[in-house]
């Protein structure tokens, strides 16, 4: 069976500016404003000329325009030390995306617990309720 070997490639490119973008986040970028950012996934175009790149924040969605203005505004420093690293035909443009997948699945998480101690809450209810209706129906003597 033939394997699409674009996509593989894409993938591993996707997967290699990922990590030299963290490193150059981690060891270069010297704007407080950036502070704790993860970098989620990259897509980049067909051609390669653009790259998507998605990030989460552990400051939460508070500081989520100073940090999205320090990475628009780093795109630039970012892109050429991106030039230095990789070698491909054509060095994309960096576009930062915010990825609330993080923020939504601890909130998924936070609603499930939620359910969960309700429903535990309404057994323990239902099983007194049904305890104290069997002793209210015992046999009384005459």
């Amino acid at each position: 069976m033939a394997v699409n070997k674009g996509f593989a490639r894409r993938d591993r490119i996707n997967e290699q500016i990922r990590r030299e973008l963290a490193e150059l986040l981690r060891g270069e970028l010297r704007d407080p404003r950036v502070g704790m950012v993860s970098l989620t996934e990259v897509q980049l175009s067909p051609d390669y000329a653009h790259a998507k790149v998605f990030f989460s924040t552990l400051t939460g969605s508070e500081n989520l325009p100073a940090v999205q203005a320090a990475l628009d505004h780093a795109a630039g420093f970012l892109r050429g030390e991106l030039g230095k690293r990789i070698r491909i035909h054509t060095t994309p443009q960096l576009h930062f995306v915010f990825d609330d997948s993080l923020e939504r699945g601890a909130q998924l998480t936070r609603l499930i617990g939620q359910a969960v101690a309700i429903s535990d809450a309404d057994q323990q209810a239902n099983a007194a309720a049904t305890a104290a209706d069997d002793s209210d129906t015992s046999v009384k003597p005459l």
